[in-house]
């Protein structure tokens, strides 16, 4: 099991799907752990304290008292996400900005709050994006845009504290979970595009992260994830090639006949 002995952790999104998993297994590896979260609680035995993430005069504050409660700081784990569908020929609405609020901004109002108590203790940050920060589907406009914007945030973070300050990128690909809902409520399930892999095995990522000697820079989950990522960097007409067959396929078996929100993509396919 990777080890965190004594390590006092912070992670946001407590009570959603990684992040309650996370907190235990943070606990089981031999760390502190505080929950942040919209509502307080617990999980298990980690307090969680009540935060909007994407109030910016509301995270200082919550911060703070997480790390009065550890005694210190040496890891966050930005782990709140949040997704829906959102095309990118329509223009963006209230859930197109909410997910850049939670994806993107409640990130970065976290870290930076989080940078004094971690560079006190040479700690690191841990953001969880996803595989399609770098490697997009359509119809997903806001949540692509959203954690391509976090990664570009970690990698000038990097650049600026990077000295005294691990800085860790995990792309997990889909994962079943209620950030799905709105998306498959629209008749874009994402079934037939993006593969579902175990929520432990993304876990296990974000630790092995957390615990390596040298914080890795990008983490994939698993085997077929290191593949995407390097097609995606450095093939990318290629991998773009394989997501457009790919929703041709989709759209000639009509999967997407019931969808609404991809009534651009049908008529352009002659449907």
């Amino acid at each position: 099991m990777t080890r965190l002995d004594g390590k006092r952790v912070i992670v946001t999104g407590a009570n959603g799907t990684f992040g309650r998993i996370l907190c235990a297994r943070l606990e089981l590896a031999g760390a502190r752990v505080v929950g942040l979260d919209l509502h307080e609680g617990s999980v298990g035995s980690t307090p969680v304290l009540a935060c909007d993430l994407t109030d910016g005069t509301a995270v200082p504050g919550a911060v703070a008292a997480a790390v009065e409660l550890l005694g210190g700081l040496d890891l966050l784990i930005n782990n709140a996400g949040v997704g829906g569908p959102a095309p990118a020929e329509l223009p963006p609405g209230d859930a197109a900005r909410t997910q850049l609020e939670v994806n993107l901004m409640a990130a970065w109002h976290t870290t930076a709050a989080a940078v004094p108590a971690l560079e006190r203790s040479r700690g690191r940050v841990v953001f969880v994006s996803s595989r399609m920060a770098l490697l997009p589907l359509p119809l997903a406009a806001a949540y692509g845009v959203s954690k391509r914007a976090l990664v570009a945030y970690a990698d000038a973070l990097r650049l600026e504290v990077g000295s005294h300050i691990g800085v860790s990128v995990v792309y997990p690909s889909m994962v079943a979970s209620p950030i799905h809902d709105a998306t498959a409520e629209a008749g874009l399930s994402l079934q037939g595009v993006s593969r579902y892999e175990p929520v432990d095995g993304v876990v296990a990522a974000i630790l092995r992260a957390a615990a390596a000697r040298k914080a890795p820079r990008d983490v994939a989950t698993t085997g077929r994830g290191r593949v995407e990522l390097f097609l995606a960097r450095h093939l990318p007409s290629l991998a773009g090639a394989i997501v457009r067959r790919t929703i041709r396929t989709r759209i000639a078996a009509g999967d997407l006949d019931r969808a609404p929100l991809a009534a651009g993509m049908l008529r352009r396919a002659g449907r």
